[in-house]
């Protein structure tokens, strides 16, 4: 069953009525309703055209958390053969919000980290609807120096509303664990990749996220914070919602421009939850061109140059 956004109630309304007239054609032979069905088939792939070419930044929000949106299984499943998960962080427990593991990429040695909201109630409360703990964080770190020991590249799906909150997550060090999930990223001597496939939230998805090569779906988003938590601060009105969307430049549009955003992977019409398959396929493309652009550099030079992609925003961001 489809699931409709807010914005797309009549889209949803439309092609309702043409399953409508598909499902009497099947109870009733007799009835000839094809023809009414396939031009409402039409109507609604102009609206779905004309929904999808002036989104606002708090639709493409919307979008971007949509649940029908492929997550980072689905990707693996996919794209990775012979993955083997690793488990745990040593330290305290598993965490089930970060996968990770060894896998073959288009047969080359990978190894593959990220966040996992799951599909439904059960696993989304399970994989605390991709909201990392701090164990999380040092199970990536465990896998990255994996990585690096073993020269293997690292391939990190960003997908989170950022890292979990909880009063036990920060007696356990949750910020700490970040950073040192970002230090580790800037320190390894192996191509780092990275793919915002849905939501990038706050610290939680920078400490994957900073990478050599960082690509960003069409309509996924990337911020220091959620729109709503901006508005609840700014404006003390979580329902100022659209207006922080709009001042927070999250869209991968925006920091494409901005510099943040090496590359943007377009999406199926309508979206990576209309066409899973086909969002995979160019998120796959994405990954293979990107690693391809980091073959045969040696670590010092990944290190370097990966260290002042960084020191360089910052310095363009002192300037503005």
């Amino acid at each position: 069953m489809q699931n409709y956004l807010e914005f797309e109630k009549g889209l949803a309304d439309i092609e309702g009525k043409a399953e409508e007239l598909r499902a009497i054609g099947r109870q009733n032979e007799k009835a000839n309703v094809e023809d009414e069905a396939k031009a409402l088939d039409i109507k609604a792939a102009q609206m779905l055209t004309e929904l999808y070419s002036n989104l606002t930044p708090w639709q493409k929000c919307q979008i971007a958390r949509h649940p029908d949106r492929p997550h980072c299984k689905d990707y693996i499943d996919a794209l990775f053969s012979e993955y083997t998960p690793l488990a745990g962080d040593r330290n305290f427990a598993e965490d089930e919000a970060i996968m990770g593991g060894l896998a073959r990429f288009e047969d080359q040695p990978v190894v593959i980290i990220g966040h996992e909201k799951g599909h439904d109630t059960k696993t989304r409360l399970e994989r605390n609807f991709g909201m990392a703990r701090p164990e999380g964080y040092r199970k990536a770190v465990r896998l990255m120096d994996l990585a690096d020991r073993f020269g293997l590249p690292v391939i990190t799906l960003v997908d989170t509303p950022g890292a979990y909150p909880g009063k036990g997550a920060e007696e356990r060090g949750q910020a700490e664990a970040i950073a040192r999930s970002t230090e580790k990223c800037l320190s390894i001597g192996v191509p780092l990749v990275s793919v915002i496939i849905g939501e990038g939230g706050s610290g939680g998805a920078v400490a994957f996220a900073t990478a050599d090569r960082l690509a960003m779906l069409e309509y996924s988003i990337y911020s220091v914070i959620s729109p709503e938590g901006c508005a609840s601060i700014l404006w003390k009105d979580a329902a100022k919602m659209q207006e922080a969307a709009e001042a927070l430049r999250l869209t991968a549009e925006d920091l494409h421009s901005l510099g943040v955003a090496d590359r943007l992977i377009p999406e199926p019409k309508g979206g990576a939850q209309r066409d899973p398959a086909g969002a995979i396929a160019s998120v796959a493309s994405g990954i293979s061109e990107m690693l391809k652009e980091l073959s045969g550099q040696d670590s010092a030079a990944l290190i370097k140059q990966r260290r002042q992609k960084f020191l360089d925003m910052g310095a363009k961001a002192l300037a503005a």
